[in-house]
Parts: structure tokens; sequence; C-alpha cells
């Protein structure tokens, strides 16, 4: 619902030129109005000259684009890359503009509220990720510095000084930009504060290198992920030598932690990491996928002293004395977000598993189970230890070998969950061929009856309208859940995966020639 503010507002900034001619004498407090109303139309030079012209003391563009009282629509999810372009060489000409230095305010730009998700409405349906706002902004800092160092600028404006809070992505491909805008931080009047970090496609010494740079000490989040080689000893290494005081998210690449080859030297090393760990006291957020944490768990996360809210232990080979541990543990009381996919929960630690359920039950947010091995003879115990789950708003259980008959029957139950808004469910068993066998693999993931399949889909959607769930969106993505990152990103860690198999292929075939 618009207010008549709001109409008003994109009646103003509809006409492009008249807008940018009259912004001079438009009140200051309306500036937050025109914007969201500027945005929510694609109006990109109008956005712009809001920018450069700024009155206020800070620019949040998470609160900017958020419900207001005037347009309750959230804006934050559209990445529109006209928009974001607009905003962003807008700041830069607002550190340009030649207006004085008395008249300019602004200190704060806070970019980190901007979300990226799969389905954009934006006219121009052209996006600008979390990996490309860094790419441009970099750009923008030292393209400004180039430009104040030859041109004849207003000695006040070496006097702005903006703090620019973003979420850094950085990969090979844009590296050498980012490093130097952050070298230059201190003579740039647009200052990048990094407050997330995430990095892929690097080799560690450039991962090390670009950490330092960013400021640790302002990091709330940091993600290590896919081909960055980081190992048990690098990670103690990174701890020792790298605070992290206000640290809240941690997402460590697959096969940090490998206990099938541990010494007692690396038992030491591990130890090491959960004190370090347990020193990061604003820690909420784990992620650890695709490590083999055997027996370990304990160890590891003991020393935290804040409960975790976030935990991820996915395909980490836990045994028996991990589980226990969890349930047992004071984060389970606290855990909002659960993934132990990759781990045979019936056959393993049936009972256990149900404890440390209904621990978090009363907060519990988001539950991921794929390739649990959650058969139809565990559907009926699987919705009792879910029933006390009211807060549950996400279940995902992709590559369980559930027949139709069983989705269904979960279905019908899942209705019941009042605050349910995605469900991810695996093809039905009895669209493959018979005899297959799971975790089914990727050659095999797209060999099943897609017209059963299609049917089976639509039943279960039938189910979701009866109960009057519009709310609730069910899908069977065979790949894994939408990572904006990784989309954004594919062509190059396509290229690189593409480089390192070459490389293998050649060692091995030299080998081979050796030997003959």
């Amino acid at each position: 619902m618009k207010s008549l503010r709001f109409i008003s507002a994109e009646a103003f900034v509809s006409n492009a030129e008249f807008a940018r001619k009259s912004l001079g004498a438009v009140a200051h407090d309306l500036f937050p109005l025109l914007f969201k109303a500027s945005y929510l139309l694609e109006q990109g030079e109008v956005i712009h000259d809001l920018v450069e012209n700024w009155p206020l003391f800070d620019f949040n563009m998470g609160k900017l684009l958020g419900a207001t009282l005037d347009y309750e629509e959230d804006l934050s999810h559209r990445t529109c890359s006209v928009c974001l372009e607009s905003c962003l060489t807008g700041l830069r000409d607002y550190v340009l503009n030649q207006s004085s230095p008395y008249m300019k305010k602004l200190k704060v730009v806070d970019l980190t509220g901007i979300k990226d998700v799969e389905v954009q409405f934006c006219k121009c349906k052209k996006t600008m990720g979390r990996w490309a706002r860094t790419q441009l902004l970099s750009k923008l800092c030292s393209d400004l510095l180039v430009y104040l160092q030859q041109a004849q600028c207003n000695p006040g404006t070496f006097e702005v000084s903006i703090n620019v809070l973003i979420d850094l992505f950085v990969t090979e491909r844009n590296y050498e930009l980012v490093v130097q805008a952050l070298l230059k931080k201190c003579s740039c009047p647009l200052k990048i504060c990094c407050v997330a970090f995430r990095s892929d496609n690097l080799t560690l010494q450039k991962f090390f290198y670009i950490i330092k740079l960013t400021d640790p000490s302002l990091l709330r989040k940091l993600e290590i992920v896919h081909n960055v080689h980081l190992e048990m000893e690098h990670l103690e290494m990174l701890f020792n030598r790298i605070h992290f005081p206000l640290l809240m998210s941690l997402t460590l690449p697959a096969r940090t932690f490998n206990v099938r080859r541990f010494t007692a030297t690396d038992e030491q090393t591990l130890t090491n990491i959960g004190k370090k760990m347990g020193e990061m006291t604003q820690l909420t957020e784990l992620s650890m996928s695709f490590s083999i944490l055997t027996g370990r768990i304990q160890k590891l996360l003991s020393p935290l002293k804040t409960p975790l809210k976030m935990l991820d232990v996915s395909n980490c080979s836990l045994n028996h004395a991990d589980m226990a541990f969890l349930a047992n543990s004071f984060h389970a009381n606290h855990l909002e977000a659960l993934d132990l996919s990759g781990h045979d929960i019936p056959e393993l630690y049936p009972s256990t598993f149900f404890k440390l359920l209904s621990h978090c039950s009363s907060v519990l947010r988001s539950l991921t189970l794929e390739d649990c091995n959650i058969q139809d003879t565990h559907v009926n115990m699987l919705i009792l230890g879910l029933s006390p789950c009211q807060k549950l708003q996400e279940f995902k259980f992709i590559g369980n070998p559930l027949s139709s008959q069983a989705l269904k029957h979960l279905f019908t139950f899942l209705c019941e969950l009042p605050v349910l808004k995605n469900v991810e469910f695996p093809v039905p068993r009895d669209c493959y061929p018979f005899g297959i066998t799971y975790p089914i693999d990727d050659a095999s993931v797209c060999r099943f009856d897609h017209q059963k399949y299609e049917r089976v889909a639509e039943d279960l959607n039938l189910i979701l309208l009866q109960a009057n769930r519009h709310d609730v969106k069910a899908s069977t993505p065979l790949f894994g859940s939408y990572d904006a990152a990784v989309q954004e990103t594919n062509n190059e860690l396509g290229a690189y995966l593409i480089k390192s198999f070459k490389e293998t292929l050649e060692k091995f075939t030299s080998s081979f020639n050796k030997m003959s």
C-alpha cells in the first residue's frame, strides 16, 4: 500500500529532467522518500543526482529500501544494475561536487543491507551482485584518487571522509583492484570498511595478504569457500596472527579438517583452534561442511563461550559421540539453523538426533537433512520430531529415498507448521528406475520419469493449496539451493576447475611416462 506522499514522490521522479532540475528546492527530509521512489521506478539519473547531493549524515541502503510507512514493500532484494551503478557513481560525484565542504554532511554509507536473491523484479533484468559491487566500488575509489591527484580540485574536497560499509567478495579476477583500493584507503575520501568478507578462487598467500588489509577488527562475517585450499594448520596460523573480535559468522572451505590422517601434533592444532574460536565471543554461526570431524566435535566446539545459532556440519562424518555432544551441549537450545546433511541419521543415531531436535525446537527456523537416508518407515517419527518446531520457516530434505505416498503424508503435516515458507523435497523414489541406490550420483540424478514427477509435484502443491498455504514455496533443486555468489562467479570458477583438471592430467601423464 502506497501513501499519498509516496505516490506524489513517484510522480515527481517519473519526469527525470524536471526532478533533477528541482532537487535544489526539495526539503532535505524528503530525500529518502524520493530515493526509494526512484529506485522502484529505476530512474537511474535521478538516483545519481539524489546521492550526489545527499544532505544527511548517513546513507543506509537497507533502511532506505526497506519497508516504510509510506511504502511497505521491501526493495532491498532488488539488485538492479542501473540503480546500484547510479548510486555508486553518485557517491563518487558527491565527493567531486564543487559545493561548499560545509554543506557536505555525509559520513557513513552502508551498503550491507542489499540482499542477493534468485528472482529479480527490476525491468532491466540485469543485476549487480556482491562481486560486481566489490569490483565497481574498488574501481571508483582508485579512479577517484587518480582524478584528485591530477585535477585542480576544491581544497575542501580533500577534507571529505566517508566510511563505506560493504560486504566484499574477492576472487582472483578482482583481487588486484580490491588490494589497490584497500592500500590507498587512508588517502581516499571514500574509505572502504569491510563488514563481511568472502574469498573464493584465491591462493593462500593472496588470501592472507588481503585479509590483513580489510581491518579484521571490523569483520563480522568471514567466508572462505571452494577454491581456497585452507587446511587445519593454515587456520591455526590465521587465528594466531589475526584477531577477529567482532566475528559473528565463520564459513570454512571443504576438507579444512580431516581426522583420518591426524597425528598427535594435529590433535594439538585442533585444540588450539578450538581455544581461539572460544576467544571470539561474538561467534554464533559456524559452517564446516565436507570436513571429516569424526569424534572431534566436542574438542572443537566445547571452548565456545557463546551459544551457536547456526551450525552446518553437513557431510562431516559425525559419529554417535559427536551427536550426543551436540544434543547435550548448551548450543542445542539456541540453534536457529541446523544442517546435518550427508549423515545416515535413522541408522546411526536416531534417538540422539531427536533429542537434539527437541532441544532446539522452540527456536529452530531452518533445518536441512539432505541425503540422510530418511525412508518411508521413518516419516511418522520425523513428523513427531518436527511437530514442536512451530517457528520452522525452511525445511530441506533433498536426496532421501521417499516414495510419492510418503511425501504426500509428510506434506499434509507440513501444512500445519504456521510460519513455514520454503520446502525443498526429493524426487520420489518411485520416479527413478527400480534398483536405484542412494545417495544418487550426479550422473544418475536426472534419470527419472519427469512426467510422473510433475504429477506428484502437482499433487503436493494441491495439498498446500487446499490447506490455504499459498505462502509455502515447494521445489526440487536437483543440484542444490540457489547461491547468488556462486551464480555470479560461475564462469571464473568453471575456468579454474578446467585449469586444475588439466594440470592434474598433465602431472598424471608425466608420472606415467616416467614409469614407462
